[in-house]
């Protein structure tokens, strides 16, 4: 596909400097750019760059004054970033725009399929399922009995969602991503094994959530495992059943939840963080990468990190002193000798 200048820079409301007929075909970093590549400059440590890229055209700010000579057509706006952004997500628009169903596919005679709808080779659509409009679902998707799937929404190829579960509007969920497992239920008998307790709950993941590839949501035993409005979650990371994430969550890679968890709206969670089953996470909390959460955490907009995590300037002089271990067992050693020799004397 190829656009001119002209065309993106009536996307971007931008003002064009150059050659508003230049057609490009490839987005490209600014230090990479080629013939026909759109880049973009926002942060000010890449300026250098902007004076010898090889991009046809460049996003610039607006208050951007050029010190030496440059060869790319400058679309000027306000907010470069946010700008580049915008392209970014009519430029997957544009690609994933895909409709109709390939064969062969599966879709139950019950199934309620909506308009404008892609469904792709060797997908299996369950009973009483209902699709809505615009979603793509791409090949070797299972959709289990008894689901919703909200307008616009994407499931890429491989994805696994378990009977009985609602999801949203708008929706992104990568490759591998698993939705209503079973949780991990099992409980202990008199012959000193492990019986498994029923799942018989569901997985409600509300609207404009996106989810990494290879995540698990495991369903609730009883009631649902709730993801709400806007959450963010990265790939390979395990919630487990009945957890609660709060609208505008956003979760990195690796992250462990166990069971019955509630997590506040607004929260960031690093990567490889685990959060011990039924605490209660206040809105707004930051835990930093590789924290191990093993209690409540019940002030709003607090930052922890630690395992066990605690509050993140106590840790940070903590740490300080934890460094100096060594330098302080050396000068112990050296005091406990100078004593030694004053009882001595």
């Amino acid at each position: 596909m190829e656009f001119t200048v002209a065309q993106i820079a009536g996307i971007l409301g931008g003002d064009i400097e150059g050659n508003p007929d230049a057609l490009i075909n490839t987005l490209a970093k600014i230090e990479e750019g080629k013939e026909k590549s759109l880049t973009f400059l926002a942060n000010p440590a890449y300026t250098e760059f902007i004076y010898t890229t090889k991009a046809t055209a460049a996003i610039v700010s607006k208050a951007f004054v050029a010190e030496k000579p440059y060869t790319t057509t400058l679309i000027r706006v306000d907010k470069p970033y946010e700008s580049f952004a915008l392209l970014l997500e009519t430029y997957n628009q544009i690609k994933h725009n895909k409709k109709g169903i390939e064969q062969p596919s599966f879709i139950a005679e019950n199934a309620n399929i909506g308009s404008d709808v892609y469904i792709g080779a060797f997908a299996y659509i369950g009973s009483n399922v209902k699709i809505g409009n615009n979603v793509k679902i791409y090949p070797q998707v299972f959709i289990g009995d008894n689901t919703i799937i909200g307008d616009n929404s994407i499931l890429f190829a491989g994805v696994k969602v378990y009977s009985d579960c609602l999801i949203g509007s708008s929706c992104t969920f990568h490759s591998g991503v698993v939705v209503g497992g079973d949780g991990f239920g099992f409980a202990p008998n008199s012959e000193n094994n492990y019986k498994k307790v029923p799942q018989i709950g569901n997985v409600i993941i509300e609207d404009h959530v996106e989810i990494g590839a290879n995540t698990t949501v495991d369903r609730a035993t009883l009631g649902s495992t709730v993801i709400k409005k806007g959450a963010k979650i990265d790939n390979l990371i395990q919630i487990a059943h009945n957890v609660e994430i709060g609208e505008n969550t956003v979760i990195a890679a690796q992250t462990g939840i166990a069971g019955s968890t509630k997590i506040g709206s607004d929260c960031m969670i690093g990567g490889q963080v685990g959060v011990v089953g039924h605490l209660n996470i206040a809105n707004g909390t930051k835990i930093a990468a590789q924290s191990g959460v093993g209690h409540s955490i019940t002030k709003e907009n607090e930052i922890v990190q630690g395992s066990p995590a605690f509050g993140i300037g106590d840790y940070k002089r903590s740490y300080v002193m934890f460094r100096k271990l060594p330098e302080m067992q050396a000068k112990i050693q050296e005091l406990e000798k100078l004593l030694l020799n004053q009882n001595k004397a």
